[in-house]
């Protein structure tokens, strides 16, 4: 940054960022690339991420100059994070999700928080434990719905693919949510809207990990051995055209 971002939050007046312009180094808004479809790098968004990237430092090492001389501690640098989203014009859902992630991050890191050790840890656990929990749920319920063979969840139970579905559906909804209220504390807002979203949007990111992977094999065959991406670019396309060819012919 070749420039200091100023923002006047309602509750520590004006903030600046960062110290000094020629040290400081941003990734912009930090989003996985197998995310960036739902939140992308830049947008309305990313004055308030770089501000945020301003605030977050380790102890004594401070990145951030408060007019008012106040100390940011992360779980406060998160919340300037979400007001100032929201008064760059973030929409609703994607600032809340942007939160949601930066705070579970806080939980599972716990630096520049001010926590004692102990809920530090149990933060951590939450965080880690919930996530787990939820993916592996997930999974389950994906063999459940197929019928492969296992004990069913109570939730989906042995009725039609339909019914099993929807479900799995109210499963993902309800359990993050219990999860959140009884386990995240000050945190169950977040907790809530990351528990929903993975088991949501677990088949999604199934199928664009999938993809991403399937990507990086082709870059890499092309770079590496191009004769040979190119004979398997032409058995796809004769299989392709077979498979194409044998359904026109069966009507």
């Amino acid at each position: 940054m070749q420039r200091r971002i100023a923002y006047a939050d309602r509750h520590l007046g004006e903030l600046l960022v960062p110290r000094s312009t020629r040290t400081f180094r941003s990734d912009l808004t930090s989003v996985p690339a197998l995310f960036t479809w739902l939140v992308p790098k830049t947008g309305e968004h990313l004055p308030a991420t770089l501000l945020h990237d301003g605030l977050i430092h380790s102890p004594g090492n401070q990145t951030y100059t408060s007019t008012d001389g106040r100390v940011v501690l992360r779980v406060e640098a998160d919340r300037v994070l979400r007001d100032a989203m929201a008064d760059a014009g973030t929409a609703l859902i994607r600032r809340w999700l942007v939160w949601s992630a930066v705070a579970t991050a806080t939980m599972l890191d716990g630096t520049g928080t001010g926590w004692s050790k102990t809920q530090k840890r149990y933060y951590r656990v939450t965080a880690a434990l919930t996530v787990l929990l939820i993916t592996v749920l997930g999974i389950y319920a994906s063999f459940d719905l197929f019928d492969a063979g296992i004990p069913r969840l109570p939730w989906m139970g042995d009725r039609p693919w339909f019914v099993e579905l929807v479900g799995g559906l109210s499963g993902a909804v309800v359990i993050p949510l219990v999860l959140a209220l009884v386990f995240w504390g000050r945190f169950r807002i977040a907790g809530a809207i990351v528990g929903v979203s993975l088991a949501v949007l677990l088949y999604v990111t199934v199928v664009l990990l999938a993809l991403t992977a399937l990507y990086q094999v082709l870059e890499w065959l092309t770079a590496k051995m191009p004769k040979v991406a190119l004979a398997l670019a032409g058995v796809g396309t004769s299989v392709v055209l077979l498979v194409s060819a044998a359904v026109l012919f069966q009507r």
